[in-house]
């Protein structure tokens, strides 16, 4: 049986889905163009695939870097969107300019991988923290005890001249008040003993030499009194400014304990503490980051692997159609623009002669009867005359 041959012109039919056309946006391919390339619509599908799958790990990742600098959840999810957006539209130029003239060009190509990777790095920092999520608040918590200590130190630092001089003026006091009340009580041991006959010249009872020492140890303690009434006062004012300064100190630690957080630096610090003291954490931070590159880097790549095919040679085409066709288009409004200033020019010079050779016989007859009028005042000069004849009769340039 003899098959119906099927015109040429009608053999392709093919109309995209929605979700097709969407991810040859995604791609940047042309739909017009691209529809009857066969093969080429499934690449550019896949380097679609690749976008959207950018544009979300984006979106999410600074969704969640969004949630730890702020406490509202919709203007995170909103932030989110709008940094994805971003990242989105810089993927869609990165591929945008990767053609068949420049896809084996190493600088196009370096420049964009890099552009690509600065992005992926940062994105992954949110992605990180969230997957490290325990271990990190963990590691804040110690991080957050050491800059606890850290600000004490640096606080003692600050007071430490004016803790010692106190210190120091304290001890001297009590050093004299020390040094005087021994005095006072080697007095009072010296009569003691010698009441009760244990000492001196062991003479029991109140004798001479008692009397004479008990009058010793009785002058010793009344300057010791009056001593510690002048000093007993500035030892309690050297305590009480002591005690002001650990006061204060504790106050500015606990002001500065409040203003400890978990916030998006204080993670990546105590994600970077953790890599640094953790090899295996390390080992798989390294290979999430590298993950998380390549994710960034797919577009670019995959665009950049995407074998040359019918769809890139009928862009090269149709560009070099819209340039001959926006050339000749140039050229012809050209000429049209020539002809329309030289018909005009034309027909405004006929105008004009028009103009001066039927006014020519006015102005002829105007110039008389000024000299008419001239002729009859006596006292009109002549150069007056003309000047008001050049004034209203002769013609002003053009500028």
């Amino acid at each position: 049986m003899q098959e119906n041959p099927t015109p040429v012109s009608q053999r392709e039919t093919y109309t995209p889905t929605a979700m097709t056309r969407f991810l040859w946006w995604l791609s940047t391919a042309e739909k017009e163009l691209l529809a009857d390339c066969v093969v080429d619509r499934n690449r550019y599908a896949i380097v679609g695939m690749t976008v959207l799958g950018t544009w979300a790990f984006a979106t999410l990742a600074w969704t969640y870097f969004f949630t730890t600098v702020t406490s509202s959840l919709v203007a995170a999810i909103f932030l989110g969107l709008f940094m994805g957006g971003i990242v989105l539209t810089i993927d869609r130029s990165l591929i945008k300019g990767i053609n068949r003239n420049n896809k084996n060009r190493a600088i196009p190509l370096i420049f964009r991988g890099i552009l690509a990777m600065t992005i992926g790095l940062f994105m992954a920092q949110p992605a990180l923290l969230y997957l490290f999520d325990k271990e990190i608040h963990v590691q804040v918590s110690l991080d957050n005890e050491q800059r606890k200590k850290q600000k004490l130190q640096q606080q003692d630092s600050v007071y430490v001249a004016e803790r010692s001089s106190l210190q120091k003026k304290k001890a001297d006091l009590q050093q004299q008040l020390g040094t005087r009340y021994n005095e006072v009580s080697a007095a009072r041991d010296a009569f003691i003993t010698e009441t009760d006959g244990t000492g001196g010249s062991h003479k029991v009872g109140l004798k001479d030499i008692a009397q004479a020492k008990q009058r010793e140890y009785q002058t010793l303690d009344a300057d010791y009194r009056a001593l510690q009434a002048t000093l007993l006062p500035q030892v309690r004012s050297t305590d009480s400014a002591l005690a002001a300064i650990d006061t204060k100190i504790q106050q500015e630690q606990r002001s500065f304990e409040s203003l400890l957080n978990d916030g998006f630096i204080t993670r990546i610090e105590a994600l970077n503490n953790l890599v640094k003291n953790n090899n295996s954490v390390a080992f798989r931070y390294y290979l999430l980051v590298l993950i998380f590159l390549l994710i960034e880097l797919m577009p670019v790549i995959a665009k950049t692997l995407v074998p040359n095919g019918s769809y890139d040679e009928k862009v090269l085409l149709r560009e070099q159609i819209e340039k001959e066709l926006t050339k000749n288009n140039h050229q012809r409004e050209l000429g049209l623009k020539e002809l329309y200033n030289q018909t005009a020019f034309e027909q405004d010079s006929a105008f004009i002669k028009e103009f001066f050779a039927g006014a020519e016989g006015e102005r002829r007859a105007k110039m008389m009867e000024r000299l008419q009028t001239w002729k009859q005042e006596k006292n009109a000069s002549f150069d007056g005359v003309w000047d008001d004849l050049k004034r209203d009769f002769l013609s002003k340039q053009e500028n």
